[in-house]
């Protein structure tokens, strides 16, 4: 089986505009049942959450069924997961849990492969701690990370090492269980950005080995929050600063605040959708995710090729910086003698949505001396092999 692509396609508003988006990596397109979830949510009746009227019970089910939803989709336990408004909101809040139990002579690692999110708020963390930090770096012909550089900076004395399950501007996808095992090894935890690769893969946190898994519903297919995933015995072990009459209990001791119940039921809509889209015979949602991800992923690579081998018939023009074997579909370039904005603008005006920038990757781009801006092209599994042959079109145009 595959993905019915014109069914697919016919539950995104925004695609009838005729753009074609090749934006997703920033976030991704939404479809209507996600939006009808909010509306539906929204107007209710709702109340603060309670066990005593309908409009309590709304919220309560709604708050239910997200960790439900992302319990299934990351398979961890539904009172592992946390609700964030952002994967970087998440990180900053988690690093400042975690620093509480840091000292002054240890260490942290972190990759020169990762978004911004997953990089400052950690030496934040560890200069008002007195951590020292440590790199992974990049090796620049392959744009993989240098595993020696790891087993470099890692030592007895590390606590946390926080790595990318995937690049969210070279698609680059790291062996993140091989480093969570050496992590291990040494007593430290493993804090996985996985923002980029949930949008491509199904995640199965355990198999990973992360610690702490952290990723965003709005780059598939769901409304802007954050979402944290770790075993409920290891969330137990973290004392948050909160307010008294908060609850104590795993996991609403890290939300802070009315949860946004209409958000958390956009969420919990996308992950129905996704389950939906090439089901199978599955008899579980998990087991249903599963065959729609892998139909997404098989998609979604039949895109990257074409649109990889179109890039290279357009020669030198073009530097292509994704080189990875194993990576996401999303390809950075940059255009010999051009700026990537004029690029921008000139696919925009027709009709092709494809951004320029360094998109928060200071660490690689500084580390792999890249030209700022670049282009990148970051396919979803709404993209069609019309779309690619407009960008590639558009492109050779340009030059």
């Amino acid at each position: 089986m595959a993905i019915d692509l014109t069914a697919l396609r016919a539950h995104f508003p925004s695609l009838a505009t005729g753009l074609a988006f090749f934006d997703g990596p920033g976030g991704t397109q939404t479809p209507r049942p996600v939006a009808d979830a909010i509306t539906a949510t929204l107007t209710g009746p709702l109340s603060n959450r309670g066990t005593v009227s309908p409009s309590e019970l709304n919220a309560e089910h709604a708050v239910a069924d997200f960790r439900a939803a992302y319990a299934d989709l990351l398979n961890v336990p539904a009172n592992g997961i946390v609700h964030g408004r952002s994967a970087t909101q998440l990180t900053y809040d988690f690093s400042r849990h975690l620093a509480k139990g840091w000292n002054a002579g240890d260490e942290i690692v972190l990759s020169r492969l990762d978004h911004d999110a997953n990089v400052r708020p950690w030496i934040q963390a560890a200069e008002r701690t007195g951590v020292t930090v440590r790199w992974i770096e990049i090796d620049p012909e392959t744009t993989e990370l240098d595993l020696d550089s790891y087993e470099r900076a890692l030592t007895p004395r590390t606590r946390l090492v926080a790595v990318t399950a995937a690049s969210n501007v070279l698609g680059t996808k790291p062996p993140v269980r091989r480093i969570a095992d050496r992590a291990h090894e040494v007593g430290a935890l493993v804090y996985v950005d996985g923002v980029h690769y949930a949008a491509h893969h199904l995640v199965d946190v355990p198999v990973l080995g992360a610690d702490l898994f952290v990723c965003s519903p709005y780059k598939f297919l769901g409304p802007h929050c954050g979402v944290l995933a770790a075993a409920p015995g290891f969330l137990e072990t973290l004392r948050p600063d909160k307010l008294v009459p908060s609850p104590d209990t795993v996991p609403e001791r890290f939300e802070f605040g009315t949860l946004p119940y209409e958000i958390l039921a956009g969420a919990t809509a996308a992950v129905g959708f996704l389950t939906e889209l090439d089901p199978g015979t599955g008899a579980s949602r998990r087991e249903r995710l599963t065959r729609s991800l892998e139909s997404i992923h098989e998609h979604e690579l039949r895109l990257r090729a074409r649109l990889q081998e179109g890039l290279e018939s357009l020669g030198d023009a073009i530097t292509l910086h994704s080189k990875a074997p194993d990576r996401t579909p999303t390809l950075l370039m940059t255009i010999e003698g051009r700026d990537a904005r004029e690029a921008q603008a000139h696919l925009a005006a027709r009709g092709v949505v494809a951004p320029a920038g360094s998109f928060y990757a200071y660490e690689p781009f500084t580390a792999l001396k890249l030209e700022d801006p670049a282009l990148r092209a970051g396919l979803a599994p709404y993209n069609t092999t019309d779309d690619v042959d407009r960008f590639l079109d558009g492109l050779a145009d340009f030059l």
